[in-house]
């Protein structure tokens, strides 16, 4: 196996808590480990709504990348950056992307429209794509006309629970996701003002990335008849949300769009049943047995799923076990870093 001299560019704090950027940190040191010499270059934190300033500074440290080192470009940037900038650098460039950013929640039409043609026009220039799951690779095909053979899915990985369960009673619910509208804490927050007969808690963990979303969230919060059992909890060490996870019962996540959902994979290897959505990958990374899945933005039916789940012990166990049994299938973090460094080195070995 080659090994690459490679550069990896972020936006922002590559210890920032959500699933895109767990996945990049965990990416870029598998492939430090695997021996590749990886340059983590951070870029403005203002993507992919940068200012004019930072868009500058972007171009620039990319612009220095060398011929010679395939550069590594996560989504955030790589779907919003000037084409005509991207398209003077000297590196092949990898495009890391989640989730095509012109799928976000709450876009006005004309901002859709412009991250779609940007994106699209950048991936014209881009060596080859690196997706999280089956379901962005046929999105950019059929929708980014990108080539199949251009396209590698690479699986997020897992980490073994360092607590084993100790499920609490009432039954905790938890869910896990930045504080933005793609999440749905709102329509789990009706949801579960719904289930006033049932015995149950929930902590809803998440960092506020979108403070104005935080703040009326916090506000449904306390207007809920059931404000009292529901914690908005922010942002939660790691050690805290280990904690969570092992005290759960039920993970719950209402969210408009995913990707993948790192989130998913680490309530699988921890057992814990799943109620979401059947939207984006979804469907592909929550086996049925493990899961009930109902449609997004839809509150009724996901309290009935809840309902199911909470007040039934006998379907969360044979759920619990699915989820087990799924979790135990998932791939380890460097698994995938071995999988990304033998497609990089088979990419760049070729020439």
């Amino acid at each position: 196996m080659t090994r690459l001299p490679l550069a990896f560019a972020i936006p922002g704090d590559i210890a920032t808590l959500t699933g895109g950027f767990v996945y990049e940190r965990r990416l870029l040191e598998g492939l430090r480990g695997a021996g590749h010499d990886v340059r983590h270059l951070q870029l403005p934190a203002g993507f992919p709504d940068p200012t004019p300033a930072e868009m500058a500074a972007a171009l620039a440290m990319l612009s220095d990348v060398p011929a010679d080192r395939p550069l590594i470009l996560d989504g955030l940037v790589f779907g919003s950056i000037d084409t005509q900038g991207l398209a003077r650098l000297r590196a092949p460039v990898v495009a890391m992307i989640h989730h095509p950013l012109a799928l976000e929640s709450g876009l006005s039409p004309g901002r859709r429209d412009h991250l779609f043609r940007t994106e699209r026009d950048n991936l014209r220039l881009a060596r080859h794509v690196l997706v999280p799951s089956p379901h962005t690779r046929r999105i950019l095909i059929d929708r980014y006309d990108v080539a199949p053979d251009a396209i590698t899915v690479l699986c997020p990985g897992v980490d073994a629970p360092r607590l084993r369960p100790l499920p609490v009673t009432p039954p905790l619910i938890l869910s896990v996701g930045i504080l933005h509208p793609r999440k749905g804490h709102d329509i789990l927050i009706d949801a579960l003002s719904r289930l006033a007969d049932l015995d149950w808690q929930a902590v809803i963990v998440g960092n506020p990335w979108d403070l104005d979303h935080a703040a009326a969230l916090e506000r449904q919060r306390a207007a809920s008849p059931m404000a009292g059992r529901i914690t908005l909890a922010g942002r939660v060490p790691a050690e805290g949300l280990e904690a969570l996870y092992a005290r759960a019962s039920v993970f719950a996540l209402a969210t408009r769009y995913e990707g993948y959902g790192i989130v998913f994979d680490e309530a699988l290897v921890r057992g814990l049943p799943i109620v979401s959505c059947r939207t984006g990958a979804v469907p592909d990374t929550v086996p049925q047995p493990a899961g009930l899945l109902v449609p997004p933005d839809d509150p009724a039916r996901f309290a009935d799923a809840m309902r199911l789940v909470i007040g039934d012990p006998a379907r969360r166990q044979a759920m619990s076990a699915a989820a087990l049994a799924a979790g135990r299938r998932l791939p380890g973090w460097p698994q995938v870093a071995d999988r990304a460094s033998q497609r990089l080195s088979e990419i760049f070995r070729r020439g």
